[in-house]
């Protein structure tokens, strides 16, 4: 009797055994099917993209020109969060800390972003590593504009000329950003004593100039069209090698008879590090489509924002040139 209740009992186990490696078996092979139904039916709930700086600047006018053509192509609604901050590093932490799993996007904005990396006061837990990189939308010259009811300089050799006698002050959002930047290589290599005003956005600092605040607007090309074709202001020069062909007007600061002066920011978009690459490779499809529909490129010409696409790859090494560019420039910066 005793060896038939044991022969029952290793019979019972041994059952029960096998239904645990089965279950367990059938649980595994299930987490991996809901992880591959999540890449092949992705993205199925709206997206998130974040804009490190305030409504109504340039890179939040582009993410929101950008946006209804990145949403046909996902299929899904895109939601346009602005976090700005810390000269625009309250928003990219966020970007970078968020949940790698394609439904947090947002953009970087360069040189401003390799400028942070590389201050050597800022000791930043982040670097470019941090981020994946999925496409380039815009390359914007630098702009220097002055009020229309500017009674000390009319143009560009005599707001230079007056700056080398007098201190004036200048717009910039963020040390070692792009306006911060122009502002010291004028300083450099024209001897003016322009002195930059710092401000979190550009939204911020073209309000401050418009209101008497601040002497000199310096800033994008896209960003200051608008008041510039509305004679709100009165662009003086581009940071650039050529005419921007949005305000061919304007002469660059070799074409007003001095040293060329040349700076552009860039503004791309990158998700968080970690992301499958089946998620990247359909972020970086849609977002080329995008960024090309000649719709998409048509409104940014009407919002004098040049429309510049780089594949995810190539934005990249976009970024780390900057990075390497702003690290030549140590000396000028007083790091």
């Amino acid at each position: 009797m005793r060896k038939i209740f044991s022969f029952i009992f290793i019979v019972v186990m041994a059952t029960l055994v096998l239904a645990g490696c089965s279950s367990n078996s059938q649980s595994t092979s299930g987490e991996a099917a809901d992880e591959q139904n999540s890449s092949s039916d992705f993205p199925n709930k709206p997206i998130n993209m974040i804009v490190a700086y305030s409504a109504g600047g340039g890179t939040d006018t582009s993410a929101r020109t950008l946006q209804p053509f990145l949403e046909d192509e996902l299929g899904v609604t895109v939601n346009v969060i602005n976090k700005p901050g810390g000269a625009g590093w309250v928003g990219w932490m966020e970007l970078a800390n968020a949940k790698p799993d394609g439904y947090t996007i947002g953009y970087l904005n360069s040189p401003n972003i390799a400028s942070g990396l590389v201050n050597p006061t800022m000791e930043r837990s982040i670097g470019l590593g941090d981020f994946v990189t999925l496409g380039n939308q815009v390359a914007d010259p630098g702009a220097i504009a002055i009020r229309k009811d500017e009674d000390r300089f009319k143009n560009f050799k005599e707001l230079i000329a007056y700056a080398k006698k007098h201190e004036v002050t200048t717009t910039a959002t963020g040390v070692a950003g792009d306006s911060h930047l122009i502002t010291l290589k004028l300083n450099k290599m024209l001897g003016t004593k322009f002195r930059p005003v710092q401000f979190d956005s550009t939204a911020n600092s073209r309000s401050a100039f418009l209101g008497g605040h601040v002497d000199v607007l310096v800033t994008s090309v896209g960003e200051a069209y608008t008041l510039h074709e509305n004679k709100q202001l009165k662009m003086v020069a581009v940071t650039a090698e050529e005419r921007s062909p949005f305000v061919p007007d304007v002469p660059t600061t070799e074409e007003a008879g001095f040293e060329p002066v040349i700076s552009m920011s860039t503004r791309g978009l990158a998700a968080p590090k970690g992301l499958d690459p089946e998620k990247v490779e359909i972020l970086r499809d849609a977002l080329e489509k995008a960024i090309k529909n000649e719709k998409h490129v048509k409104k940014m010409k009407e919002l004098g924002t040049a429309v510049l696409y780089k594949s995810g790859e190539e934005y990249m090494e976009l970024l780390q040139k900057d990075l390497e560019s702003i690290k030549g420039l140590k000396d000028l910066l007083g790091w």
